[in-house]
């Protein structure tokens, strides 16, 4: 069968800060892809703003570099599909591995083979493609290169790889200092016979199988990925696998339904390093923009009219995490952040706080996520939100929150499903690398949460690495507690194993609330009367009302508390005048540490200015009829 010797597609695949937008980088600058005036940014494929501060990939991009090999052959262009590293965001991973014919696995050369490392290698073995084993960082100090090769040789035979896939190339690299080389180097130093990525170059070009196709076969391209322009309207991204695209051209559209429409392609535009420019024709293997297609979705086939033969639609895996998003129902709503309407009209002129509009937003977001799933609730003003797992959701709600939006969040739940007659829930296999003085305090936090030891290794060098299967359900809220109880210094990582029968109950959170019982103004005479009560959430001068949680309480009940409390002045001096009592700083909660202190109860207040955790019956005597009601069984 004809073969294209001139393109090659391949997707870098790591576990999450392993280095694969930082090699991205370093090969689009060495293949000449920009002029030697412009400044470049570090992470130049982390365009999204959330990625730049959170300093992680979320969405999968495709790049592409112009590789003029050194015997002075024809110039080949290399595309690259930069992927995810966190396994929440598994759905643009699974998106990314359609578009290529390899992958290459990085790894680092210190951490070894994490979660996500067998996640996506698993997803590409599955899929039968070559991997190319890229051994990053290993300039770094406590790596053990040897070690991490025999581990990541572990890891093939343990997820069934054949004995083609087995015997792949490796390549040793420094990405931040774009140096390659294909021959071992000492631990801890930065490969001494290279000075480039040449060998990195090379490796892809001769692993990397190029695209096959039929002459006689009519056209075929895959959609897998959506863009949107101001002029030009949705943007599909589509691998071309069988005939041309010709900009011009009428091709025949075929839906998820299977339905069939003839749509003409106005725009046809291919990547060169971070741009777009038009073009005329794509052939078989190439990775294009096209546009004419008002309501395209990913996976959907565009084909020959004449002959239309739809392609697979892109499968992923089941949700796991499932939080209710639903219009903000507060009585601060639409108030800004301070909760004086007046003060804060016009900062609030954009807010977007009508079921209609949320149910837009999540809507156009089921368009390019293929991972995300929306329900309808009892409440026409609520919905539940499907994902892979709390990170994912919570990114969605950060999003939202920065368009304007106003919302209430509940608690994040585990999505169930029933197998042969029992009820199953989602687990999850967590590495853990601790300091040696810790690891009591890391079993005795999966303990609670039912997890299971399954592996333990010590490498002598002071850290424990353990890996544990738990429940989904006891993952939530635990990052807070992993880190205060080894000090900050653990690191724990996730991946979704399959779903077991339901653990029974789970008791995660301790410690009671703390509720506001009526509506005012903090005042730091309040604070300080209720400081030793627990933990406080609020500053002094925050408006709160009634039902809103102010703080953590040191006891396992909750306690509704008059933070509004002033000091009653009279003409009389009190013997206690002189003394001077500080406020203790508030405990500021991020969005995903709202979410995980969160009890069933309880719902988190997001609006663009401010997170606020409250219960969901604000009302204080309901809240007692309620509970008293289920003491009683009634």
């Amino acid at each position: 069968m004809p073969t294209r010797h001139d393109i090659r597609n391949v997707a870098i695949v790591a576990h999450v800060d392993h280095g694969k937008t930082t090699i991205v980088d370093a090969m689009l600058k060495q293949a000449g892809a920009f002029a030697a005036h412009q400044h470049l940014d570090d992470r130049m494929m982390d365009s999204n703003d959330l990625e730049r501060e959170k300093g992680i990939t979320i969405l999968a991009k495709n790049t592409a570099v112009k590789y003029h090999p050194k015997d002075g052959s024809a110039p080949i262009t290399i595309n690259i599909i930069d992927t995810p590293g966190h396994a929440d965001f598994g759905g643009e991973v699974e998106r990314g591995l359609s578009m290529v014919d390899a992958v290459v696995l990085l790894v680092d050369a210190s951490e070894g083979p994490l979660p996500q490392t067998r996640f996506v290698l698993r997803k590409a073995l599955q899929a039968k493609m070559p991997v190319i084993l890229c051994i990053n960082k290993t300039d770094r100090p406590d790596s053990r290169i040897d070690e991490v090769v025999n581990e990541t040789y572990d890891l093939f035979l343990d997820l069934d790889a054949d004995e083609e896939q087995i015997e792949f190339p490796i390549v040793y690299a420094c990405g931040r200092d774009g140096v390659a080389s294909l021959t071992k180097p000492e631990d801890g130093t930065v490969p001494a016979d290279s000075d480039s990525l040449e060998p990195f170059f090379s490796t892809i070009l001769a692993h990397v199988p190029a695209p096959v196709y039929d002459e006689e076969a009519p056209l075929q391209a895959h959609v897998t990925n959506l863009d949107a322009d101001n002029f030009l309207g949705r943007i599909a991204l589509v691998r071309v696998e069988q005939g041309e695209l010709r900009k011009g051209q009428t091709v025949a559209w075929i839906k998820r339904d299977g339905s069939i429409s003839n749509v003409r392609i106005t725009e046809l535009m291919m990547t060169e390093a971070l741009t777009r420019k038009p073009a005329e024709v794509a052939g078989p293997g190439d990775i294009c923009a096209v546009a004419g297609f008002p309501e395209i979705m990913i996976g959907e086939t565009l084909a020959d009219p004449e002959n239309p033969i739809a392609l697979p639609l892109i499968s992923v895996d089941e949700p796991a995490i499932s939080m209710t998003i639903g219009t903000n129902t507060s009585p601060m709503v639409g108030r800004g952040g301070s909760g004086k309407g007046a003060d804060a009209k016009s900062a609030v002129k954009d807010r977007k706080v009508t079921a209609r509009q949320v149910k837009d937003r999540l809507d156009r977001e089921l368009i390019g996520n293929v991972s995300l799933r929306v329900l309808d609730t009892e409440r026409p003003d609520a919905w539940e939100v499907q994902g892979r797992g709390e990170l994912a959701l919570a990114i969605l709600v950060e999003q939202m929150r920065r368009e304007g939006f106003e919302l209430t969040i509940g608690k994040p739940q585990v999505v169930t499903q029933e197998i042969d007659g029992k009820v199953h829930e989602p687990v999850e296999r967590m590495t853990v690398d601790v300091p040696e003085e810790h690891m009591g305090a890391v079993t005795q936090l999966m303990g609670v949460r039912k997890g299971r030891m399954d592996n333990m290794s010590n490498h002598g060098s002071g850290w424990v690495r353990m890996e544990f299967v738990v429940p989904s359900r006891g993952l939530i809220g635990f990052r807070t507690e992993f880190l205060t109880g080894t000090r900050g210094t653990g690191i724990a990582h996730s991946i979704h194993e399959g779903h077991e029968p339901w653990f029974g109950p789970l008791v995660t959170r301790n410690n009671g609330s703390l509720v506001a019982d009526r509506a005012g103004s903090v005042t730091p005479f309040a604070m300080i009367n209720l400081q030793e009560r627990g933990v406080l959430f609020t500053e002094p001068g925050t408006e709160v009302y009634e039902g809103m949680i102010v703080g953590e309480n040191s006891r396992s009940d909750d306690m509704d508390v008059n933070i509004t409390k002033e000091k009653k002045l009279t003409n009389m001096r009190a013997a206690s005048a002189d003394n001077t009592e500080n406020v203790v700083p508030p405990r500021k909660l991020s969005l995903e540490q709202s979410l995980e202190f969160c009890r069933d109860d309880e719902c988190v207040e997001v609006t663009p200015e401010a997170v606020r955790i409250r219960k969901v019956v604000l009302d204080q005597k309901d809240r007692s009829r309620t509970a008293s009601r289920a003491k009683s069984g009634k």
